[in-house]
């Protein structure tokens, strides 16, 4: 079949309308989508985009109250996807509602007024758009929204293996792209705060340590947490505290009853 002919198909079959008026529906649809002149081709004669392009012209001729999309750009070329969310973004604007599966964030935000983002089957956490992409509840949330590279390990010990740190630092960093310049700042963060400074205070260590570098926003945050009521810079010898800061765009420190202290490091 045609282009025209697979858009008309339906609404025949199932919608009862005449040949004629399927017919110019499904010419208005194909002007709606930018493909008035690939009306009488066959789908073999048509780019990925244009295809399915085709397929929302289809879907809109049956008039539905709710559209579905399944990652409507996933297979197609990089210079293809524009097209197709060109379309669907139209179709937001005109007011129809879709529901659409996507791991396209660009697209997410820009057409959607409410999000729902899935974690291993489940709505992990769902909200308005501006809520999830700007100020994420959760932590799952907002390591995938900012495309977060996460690195966490324990300290329990005053003979902890900073040497093998250094290795599994330099693989994490390795890993995922993040420039040496970083990597190093990462590596310098840590090392002072955890081995200068909290291990000399702390007399039996529990620290927690979660790096986590920002591809969107090319910075990296190190936070510590430990269950000792201690301030960093009241650490008898002042020098690491000093490295410390020289080195970290900001640092905020807070305790609370019952998580205890959180120390939070940004880096550029």
């Amino acid at each position: 079949m045609t282009v025209i002919e697979n858009i008309m198909y339906a609404p025949v079959k199932l919608l009862g309308l005449s040949r004629q008026e399927a017919y110019d529906r499904g010419v208005e649809l194909l002007q709606k989508v930018g493909l008035a002149d690939r009306t009488l081709k066959y789908p073999s004669s048509l780019s990925g985009g244009q295809k399915q392009r085709v397929a929302i012209a289809r879907t809109l001729a049956m008039d539905p109250e709710i559209i579905l999309f399944d990652e409507p750009t996933s297979a197609l070329d990089p210079t293809m996807v524009g097209e197709v969310e060109a379309v669907i973004e139209d179709l937001a604007r005109s007011g129809k509602t879709m529901m659409i599966v996507t791991h396209e964030m660009s697209l997410a935000r820009r057409v959607s007024n409410r999000v729902f983002y899935m974690d291993e089957g489940l709505i992990y956490e769902d909200g308005p758009t501006d809520q999830i992409f700007d100020h994420p509840q959760r932590a799952n949330t907002r390591r995938f929204i900012r495309k977060l590279r996460v690195l966490e390990f324990s300290i329990d010990s005053h003979d902890f293996d900073f040497m093998g740190l250094s290795t599994e630092i330099n693989r994490y960093s390795f890993k995922n792209h993040i420039p040496l310049r970083m990597s190093n700042r990462i590596r310098a963060a840590i090392e002072e705060l955890c081995v200068q400074i909290l291990l000399p205070a702390l007399p039996e260590p529990h620290i927690v340590v979660c790096a986590e570098y920002s591809e969107v926003e090319e910075n990296a945050y190190v936070t510590v947490k430990y269950p000792d009521r201690f301030r960093p810079e009241d650490a008898e010898d002042g020098l690491p505290y000093k490295l410390l800061t020289a080195g970290t765009e900001s640092i905020r420190y807070r305790y609370d009853e019952t998580e205890g202290s959180t120390v939070v490091m940004k880096l550029r």
